[in-house]
């Protein structure tokens, strides 16, 4: 950090830091807050979006290439603090929050358009690529009264659900449980941030595994909607048929609180559709949502040969918790689709989606090809491979017959998951995140467990994933539920109702409190 930041952190550590026990009736403490917290303390306490920005930016500081050196951010946003100046002139003026998200700083990964930031996708070849505008849901983030504090860092153009590395930034994203495991991948720099505290909520993105794979890593709350209900306009695409852009949070609450900002149709989107939202996704955070609902156990994801014993306890205690709540839960329950289609269920599209998008930035375009990406050789050296891989694939989606077969697969998948809701009139199927803990940082070879992709990203099904505990003493798991499409707010009952239950969610050691940020 440099220049206005140090200086910043320099007064916020000289005249806003006072004790590191907690909050005091004059402070405000920012760790594990949340959006109501805030916003309470604003309307009643006199914090500002000033003092909030400047307490955050501390704790990146300290936190982030410092200390556990969590690797977490690519780049801060120079005019953060001007933004939340003009949040808090408005306040003064009238009153009134601008909207839902009045001076909440956001992280959001790097492969959302900023037209105020780079966007690199994690890749060096796009270092100096700077959109001409915000993506939708960077847009609706601001509109709200949103900050875009950090853009965070990836897994390089999103290839990896396992690791968060590429060549942006040097070095791995480090899990703030445990600093020398993985905080999965591709959007484990927003997980990071946000577990660890550097922002208040954040936006990533999930082709297979991405929000709600970092999510489980770190304790977080992640939403991956229904294809067509968010906004894709604007993020840098891996497999456009697959991509999905959501929250993560700390909390349910705080993820429906971004989901109720981003969510509806964008015209600019072609998968978006029309009428699909709810009024208010926040209506369905009630406690009592588990209380008569049916709960269907997919061992067939749980219970692998490689799944890790602790993990699978922890799901145990996770269904033992659904009843205890009210819920019926079937177990098991199976879907033959996953065992028996023949061939690939992904459309190989990368260059197509790639190439579409650096067109869409226009003249000032870093490169105009996924071929010039290679010739650049500005890319972290593993992923050379995969990309000369997409570069074969020359044909439009629609004439690949790889992309034929998986739609042909998808569709039978799709049909195959609504059989089994229907015949067991569940509201969701349950099973863990991750069947396995976080892997040292490093490692690829022993089993990783990985149960995002399997159903999610191919039927366009939504899923949550919610914290379910700790193996190994400080290593996060996740609980995920699926449901059928558009039932998002079915989902949001059954998660907070669960959270509310356990609460199993604690803060990373590795980034206690710096202390309370001083209020008049």
């Amino acid at each position: 950090m440099a220049g206005p930041f140090t200086r910043s952190v320099t007064l916020l550590w000289t005249l806003l830091l006072v004790g590191t026990g907690g909050a005091h009736a004059q402070g405000f403490r920012v760790d594990e807050t949340s959006i109501r917290e805030i916003h309470r303390a604003m309307r009643e306490q006199g914090l500002t979006a000033r003092l909030l920005v400047e307490h955050y930016l501390a704790r990146i500081e300290a936190y982030d290439k410092q200390g556990p050196a969590l690797n977490a951010v690519i780049t801060i946003n120079a005019r953060a603090l001007e933004r939340a100046d003009s949040l808090d002139a408005h306040y003064a003026r009238t009153g009134e929050f601008v909207g839902p998200l009045h001076g909440i700083p956001v992280i959001v990964k790097d492969n959302y358009d900023t037209h105020d930031m780079p966007t690199t996708a994690g890749s060096r070849s796009l270092q100096a690529s700077v959109p001409p505008d915000d993506a939708y849901q960077v847009r609706k983030l601001r509109e709200a009264g949103g900050i875009v504090l950090a853009k965070s860092n990836m897994a390089e153009f999103a290839f990896s659900p396992y690791e968060t590395v590429g060549s942006a930034l040097p070095g791995y994203t480090r899990n703030p449980y445990a600093l020398n495991r993985v905080t999965a991948g591709s959007s484990g720099g927003t997980a990071a941030a946000v577990s660890a505290n550097l922002g208040s909520v954040g936006l990533g993105t999930d082709t297979g595994n991405s929000i709600r794979g970092p999510s489980s890593h770190t304790s977080l709350v992640g939403i991956r909607s229904t294809m067509g209900l968010t906004s894709r306009d604007g993020i840098v695409p891996l497999y456009l048929d697959r991509d999905i852009g959501g929250p993560m949070a700390r909390t349910v609450e705080d993820a429906v609180i971004v989901f109720d900002v981003i969510a509806g149709h964008d015209p600019a989107d072609p998968w978006s559709e029309p009428g699909r939202r709810v009024e208010r996704y926040a209506d369905y955070l009630q406690g009592d949502r588990l209380r008569g609902a049916r709960i269907g156990v997919l061992r067939q994801l749980s219970n692998t040969e490689t799944a890790d014993p602790g993990v699978l306890q922890r799901f145990e205690e996770a269904l033992d918790d659904l009843r205890a709540a009210g819920a019926t839960v079937i177990d098991p329950v199976s879907i033959v689709e996953l065992d028996t289609i023949e061939g690939s269920l992904w459309c190989r599209r990368f260059r197509h989606d790639i190439e579409a998008y650096l067109a869409s930035l226009g003249p000032d375009a870093p490169v105009a090809t996924l071929e010039e990406i290679i010739e650049s050789g500005r890319f972290h050296p593993p992923i050379e491979q995969r990309l000369r891989f997409f570069q074969g694939f020359d044909k439009p989606p629609a004439e690949d017959e790889g992309c034929q077969e998986a739609a042909t697969n998808t569709e039978t998948l799709r049909a195959g998951v609504r059989r089994v809701l229907e015949e067991h009139r569940l509201d969701a199927l349950a099973y863990p995140s991750w069947n396995n803990p976080p892997r040292l940082i490093g490692d690829l070879t022993t089993p990783h467990g990985n149960n995002s992709y399997q159903l999610s990203p191919p039927t366009g099904f939504p899923a949550v994933t919610v914290p379910m505990g700790f193996v190994r003493g400080t290593l996060p798991v996740g609980l995920q539920f699926l449901g059928d499409a558009w039932s998002e707010p079915t989902l949001i009952g059954l998660a907070y109702s669960y959270e509310q239950a356990t609460r199993h969610r604690r803060p990373p050691a590795a980034t206690p409190p710096l202390g309370t940020i001083a209020l008049p």
